[in-house]
Order: C-alpha cells, then structure tokens, then sequence
C-alpha cells in the first residue's frame, strides 16, 4: 500500500475494526493546529473510536 501519509493499515473482518498508521507529517491538519487538544475535541472525540497505543 504504497502512500506518503499512511505507514500501514490492518482490517480485522472479526471485530470490524481498521487500524491505520499514520507516516510523522508536519503536513498534518492536527500538527498544524494551535491546539492539539481542541483540535482533537473538535474533530476526533466523539466522531470516531479511538484508543492510545505506544
């Protein structure tokens, strides 16, 4: 999957669940934002499913 903003991505047809990460980009809208926190608030939170992974 060749792609200069995705590193990788997974579907589990099991659980019905996409993994996708992400190439480090300084073209980002969310490193761009003068808020990481409200950006996230505003356009992560409560739109999608999400969980912190290392």
């Amino acid at each position: 999957m060749p792609s200069t903003v995705i590193r990788n991505a997974q579907y589990d047809p099991a659980t019905r669940i996409l993994s996708v990460w992400f190439v480090p980009s300084g073209n980002a809208a969310f490193t761009k934002a003068s808020s990481k926190g409200r950006f996230f608030n505003e356009f992560i939170r409560d739109r999608h499913r999400y969980r912190r992974v290392a």
